[in-house]
């Protein structure tokens, strides 16, 4: 559940990919392989390879597990060096120079994908590749790449040709191709010689990063973004630039910088670098994508099949039956763990916006859970998404109904259903923080006793919640820790802590009673106080209660 448009659904109804003109429709029946790491390498000619190509080090041998998504078509004749790999477009290749157009030469991002590689042992590094020499930033802009080619030099349309003169649209296509296989981890860019790099440019080059992550349905809190400076040595004629391509700094929510310093030229003119120029600094990309992206391996996901991808995506789990997530329904009166919806998945179990879990915590579906500071919940809720809960009421009666919420904008709230019968009052946050959760009343709600089906529905975007709360309205145990029942063993693994006053402190879940209790002589965060005593409950059906006393 984040903030994420829902073009993704639009598409599936309507049976088409928005923008997939140069590919067609695909069926993806597989999951991305998370140990295939895909990058954008865009720019202009210092990226599309000005670098002088060795076939015997750089054509002979195939590069160790690492792919280029061809981005042209070429014949290996007419590709430089001596190269005998012809390549089609949208098909996956040995990284093998030249990767931009069939006459560029050597590009970082040869030596950058080789360096990430060596450094990820159980990774393959595939490159997206899509640069052109002497183009403005403009070139890359959806908005104005075609009255950019428009009026630019003949030889530049020329280059521009084997993208079909949209190069923005190349990149989108062939990066909805990756997704299928793969995951994009991060753009390496290197322009401005042309127009960098004042506020203006890097407006423009934010712009073409955050429409591409928008395309292609990206988070940018995930994908990270290098910027290479420009040549600095000798006769050079752009290194007084490189002050501004820092200061894309604060454009990008994960950003760096390959150093050009040391870094020699061609010899030739004063824009590009020369061989070993181009190798450091792909190696220095390499060195700060490794500083800004998840290099967790997934020691259960293939090998990635180099002469075809598709054949190494991570198949689907089955779906599971519909029903309660855990050995029973949940108790009503008692707690209801947000993170703990119905099992039976999509459209069955909830609905939610967006792909994956964004929180990346407790469970391995479309559902966003996360661990705030006080436990596990479920955040980045959006309007219209929902959660589904088998319950059991355990007797006829009226119930209050409450819940532990959080949120930034005061406006995010939910609804509640049983059995498609709205109960209980709109709950909404207040408004205090992402992680400033608060219990918020949602009325009272008369109920049947019996196993009933119960739906959280999102009415207003941005609430975080942590659990739901049914108590009889005569029941005051949760508030007064009356009753008291000791020496009873349940199933359940939701619990509650409470100060000596009967004040509720929090809710957490424990695989017994004894590691309960050890949670909170431990943790003084859900104490919120260092010493004292303590009563913990199990919530459930038998409500049993234990003192703790902490001496700190």
């Amino acid at each position: 559940m984040s903030v994420e448009k829902n073009l993704k659904k639009i598409m599936a109804i309507a049976g088409v990919v928005a923008g997939a003109s140069l590919f067609g429709v695909t069926s993806a029946v597989a999951a991305p392989n998370p140990n295939f790491h895909i990058y954008i390498a865009y720019g202009q000619s210092n990226m599309a390879g000005n670098g002088d190509i060795v076939p015997a080090e750089d054509q002979a041998m195939d590069p160790k597990n690492f792919l280029m998504l061809a981005s042209h078509n070429a014949n290996a004749s007419q590709r430089s060096g001596r190269t005998t790999q012809s390549i089609k477009t949208g098909e996956w290749y040995p990284a093998i120079p030249p990767m931009f157009h069939p006459t560029e030469n050597l590009s970082p991002a040869d030596y950058f994908g080789r360096a990430m590689v060596d450094s990820l042992p159980g990774v393959t590094v595939g490159i997206i590749p899509v640069a052109i020499g002497a183009v403005a930033i403009k070139a890359f802009d959806k908005d104005q790449y075609k009255a950019y080619f428009n009026s630019a030099e003949s030889y530049i349309k020329n280059w521009a040709r084997d993208y079909d003169s949209n190069p923005y649209q190349r990149i989108v296509d062939l990066g909805k191709k990756a997704k299928e296989v793969g995951v994009i981890k991060g753009f390496i860019f290197h322009q401005g010689e042309t127009d960098g790099s004042g506020t203006e440019w890097q407006n423009a080059v934010y712009k073409t990063y955050k429409d591409f992550i928008t395309a292609l349905e990206l988070d940018e809190n995930e994908v990270a973004f290098v910027a290479g400076e420009l040549l600095q040595e000798g006769n050079n004629c752009c290194g007084g630039k490189n002050g501004g391509i820092a200061q894309l700094k604060s454009k990008f929510k994960k950003f760096g910088l390959a150093s050009s310093k040391g870094l020699q030229g061609n010899g030739r003119d004063p824009y590009h670098f020369g061989r070993a120029g181009v190798i450091e600094l792909g190696k220095r990309y390499c060195s700060e994508m490794l500083k800004l992206i998840d290099k967790t391996i997934d020691p259960n996901a293939p090998a990635v099949n180099l002469a075809d991808p598709t054949k190494s995506t991570v198949p689907d789990e089955p779906p599971e039956e519909y029903g309660p997530y855990g050995d029973a329904p949940a108790s009503i009166p008692g707690t209801i763990e947000a993170e703990n919806y119905n099992k039976g998945g999509a459209g069955k179990a909830y609905m939610d916006l967006s792909e994956g879990n964004e929180g990346g915590k407790f469970r391995k579906d479309g559902v966003d859970v996360y661990q705030p500071n006080m436990g596990i919940a479920v955040g980045h809720c959006q309007k219209t998404e929902w959660l589904k809960y088998t319950v059991k009421v355990e007797a006829d009666g009226d119930y209050e109904i409450s819940a532990n919420v959080a949120g930034e904008n005061g406006t995010g709230s939910f609804v509640l259903y049983m059995d498609s019968v709205r109960i209980g009052d709109e709950i909404k946050n207040e408004g205090k923080g992402k992680d400033a959760y608060s219990v918020v009343s949602g009325g009272k709600a008369t109920l049947k006793k019996g196993e009933h089906e119960l739906k959280l529905e999102i009415t207003n975007d941005w609430i975080d919640i942590d659990y739901i709360e049914f108590k009889a309205a005569k029941d005051t145990v949760s508030d007064g820790i009356a009753n008291i029942r000791v020496g009873i063993t349940e199933a359940e693994s939701n619990f509650s802590v409470y100060n000596v006053h009967g004040q509720k402190l929090g809710s957490f879940t424990a695989k017994s009673m004894s590691d309960a209790m050890n949670c909170v002589k431990t943790d003084a965060k859900l104490r919120k106080q260092a010493q004292g005593v303590f009563f913990v409950r199990r919530d459930g059906k038998m409500a049993l209660i234990k003192k703790v006393v902490v001496h700190e």
